[in-house]
């Protein structure tokens, strides 16, 4: 039987069988019927229904879709119909093949059959991408196949873990011999060898010391290909991110990280290098972070590396290289967990209490000290949030301030320990030291931003010694703006630094823009230097953003913060603030066709739902679109945000991307 090779793309497909061409669409219908109907902006999420305002007043929320957009989705119906055809061809060409390798009695080609039939080809012509495009490869055997046996370790006495008597026997691991799992990015096209090789000098000399050198020594290009595609597409991901000259390929790199995740999820067996792929991706791309940490812990803990921490004690260097490794999955799991109010997947256990004893070993360089210090602040902050949780409408009483106390000076003591221990760096320089200095006015921050618990606008003052513990809040909130705006050091490593650095930057803004309006009678702290702080702060986010990538989160960072500031703007009236007789704004400009003073009168700032900074395709036309809620709940800023991660618009949909597009 003659198989016909169809063509790949709708185009072809269209010729083949007589049909006309697609029309292309001028008008795509976007607003929902509610919305249209109000002749109201209509903001999705996704571009999917329901919109913020329908779920809000619990209205049905639909779309009516346009001739031309049925048409649009046949075209894409057909050419994944053609994509599921050629794969059928393929999967019936190796079966005819292994048949007549079975009648000669060779074995099956086992290199052919270990790719997934559900890899997606080497060229996409389509300019978007859909979620459901991200395909998982079928097992090897059904899960029916899988066994147990009871085994019984005669080298081990009573005192074991309980589980550790069942041996699962699963098909779902790597083929046999194989090192990596499915091809790369340059096996499909994606980018050749010498992009590649760009983009990992780029992420090496670039930023993954901010990552304590994740990779090590492992920085050869062939090496990683021969490890894990895993790694190589997180790294190809970021370095574009952060690549002006090879910036056009992260929408195709970030594609296939998502595809090479999805393949690796369901597989047993996985490796190191694994694990730092999706760290990698984690830190820096901001739409699947959580998705990948959640992935990353799960990882580590299947292959135990938390309790590598023993024999890495004891000089073991594979059980160091773990070990370390756990570290990293430990910050990354807490960047972003407890800052966004949700409990951490990763607890803390002996390997965690072990870390200082963990740079004792022969074996430990000069980046393991920055992480070991990373490690120990973040057991300062999970106790904050294991200890007073996340229910911001609760005043703290008066009977914990021995605690926040407590907790302010282990802050206090980490700060000085680790500025006394930490010394230059020769790729970062003194970043070192001032980024103690930062991690310090993060953690205490977040920690004294509790006294404003239950604290509404026109609350009366607070008791002296709670008021004391939201100036220190306010004091750190602009000592984190004053690092930035003084220290070009800082500046310059801002294209660069993790996504929980942009996370705080714009919680420090927005906190103190709160505290300098709505909340300016309740602490007597100095709010006439807020506002230009804040100026000079956008000043240097604007000049930083320029050069990014546009799908950078600091980017959009950089635009609210920039139209927050413009409604701050306008004539005045002079407020008082805190009794004093001097004032920081003028009357803000009329809005929606009336004025609003900036004191009493805020109330734009109410307005402002849903603040979702890692929602990178959010509308900022205006600022009333920013999706985080300005009602000061103080945790709770850093703590609401959306956990429901999604393949974005500007990466799905066309008209916001120049290829495919992409990004956090």
């Amino acid at each position: 039987m003659e198989i016909i090779s169809l063509p790949v793309d709708g185009g072809g497909l269209r010729e083949l069988f007589g049909d006309r061409k697609v029309p292309d669409i001028s008008r795509k219908i976007t607003a929902c019927v509610a919305c249209r109907k109000q002749k109201i902006k209509c903001n999705m999420r996704d571009g999917r229904a329901p919109c913020l305002r329908c779920k809000k007043r619990g209205l049905s929320c639909t779309v009516n879709r346009s001739l031309q957009m049925l048409l649009e989705e046949d075209a894409d119906w057909k050419t994944s119909i053609t994509r599921k055809i050629q794969r059928l061809e393929g999967s019936l060409a190796e079966l005819r093949g292994e048949r007549r390798l079975h009648k000669s009695h060779t074995p099956p080609n086992t290199e052919a059959s270990s790719i997934p039939l559900s890899q997606e080809p080497r060229t996409d012509k389509r300019r978007g991408v859909r979620p459901s495009s991200v395909t998982m490869p079928p097992p090897v055997r059904a899960p029916s196949d899988q066994s147990w046996e009871v085994v019984m370790d005669e080298e081990s006495g009573p005192a074991t873990i309980p589980a550790a008597c069942v041996e699962e026997h699963t098909s779902y691991a790597r083929p046999p011999g194989r090192t990596r799992v499915g091809p790369d990015l340059i096996d499909q096209g994606v980018l050749t060898y010498d992009q590649a090789q760009t983009l990992l000098e780029l992420y090496s000399n670039r930023l993954d010391h901010f990552l304590y050198q994740i990779l090590g020594e492992h920085k050869d290009l062939d090496a990683i290909r021969f490890d894990s595609s895993l790694l190589l597409a997180g790294i190809c991901t970021v370095g574009a991110l952060h690549s002006a000259e090879l910036g056009h390929l992260y929408e195709r790199c970030y594609k296939g990280f998502m595809d090479r995740c999805a393949a690796q999820m369901f597989l047993n067996e996985n490796r190191l290098d694994d694990i730092r792929g999706l760290c990698i991706g984690a830190f820096w791309l901001s739409e699947i972070s959580w998705s990948l940490v959640a992935s990353a812990v799960r990882l580590a803990t299947q292959l135990q590396l938390h309790r590598s921490i023993n024999t890495a004690l004891k000089d073991d260097l594979r059980s160091y290289y773990e070990t370390r490794l756990y570290y990293l999955v430990y910050v990354c799991d807490h960047h972003f967990s407890v800052a966004y109010g949700r409990p951490s997947m990763s607890r803390e256990c002996d390997s965690i209490r072990s870390a200082s004893r963990f740079l004792a070993t022969k074996h430990a360089c000069e980046d393991d000290a920055r992480l070991v210090s990373q490690i120990n602040i973040w057991r300062i902050s999970s106790s904050v949030f294991e200890t007073f949780g996340v229910d911001v409408e609760k005043p703290i009483s008066l009977d914990h301030l021995p605690k926040i106390h407590r907790l302010m000076i282990s802050l206090d003591t980490w700060r000085a320990d680790w500025s006394e221990s930490l010394k230059t760096h020769a790729l970062i320089g003194d970043y070192s030291q001032i980024g103690v200095g930062l991690h310090f006015h993060f953690a205490k921050v977040f920690l004294c931003s509790l006294a404003f618990r239950g604290v509404t606008s026109d609350s009366h003052d607070l008791h002296p010694d709670m008021e004391e513990i939201a100036n220190a809040a306010v004091v750190s909130a602009k000592s984190i703006l004053r690092t930035i705006i003084h220290h070009k050091s800082v500046q310059s490593h801002l294209h660069g630094l993790p996504l929980y650095f942009d996370t705080m930057i714009a919680f420090a803004v927005v906190f103190l823009l709160k505290v300098a309006t709505k909340f300016s009678r309740s602490v007597r702290t100095g709010s006439v230097d807020i506002l230009p702080l804040v100026k000079d702060m956008a000043s240097v986010l604007r000049k930083a953003a320029a050069k990014m990538h546009r799908q950078h989160l600091l980017r959009f960072i950089a635009e609210g913060v920039d139209k927050l500031l413009q409604r701050c703007e306008g004539p005045s009236t002079v407020p008082q603030i805190a009794g004093s007789h001097a004032s920081m704004l003028q009357e803000s400009q009329a809005y929606h066709g009336h004025t609003e003073t900036l004191d009493g009168g805020f109330n734009w700032i109410d307005n402002m739902q849903n603040f979702d900074l890692l929602s990178s395709h959010n509308d900022f036309s205006s600022t009333a679109s920013w999706p985080y809620t300005m009602d000061f709940d103080p945790v709770m800023d850093i703590g609401t945000w959306d956990t429901t991660e999604q393949i974005p618009t500007s990466i799905t949909s066309p008209q916001n991307s120049n290829e495919t597009s992409g990004l956090r």
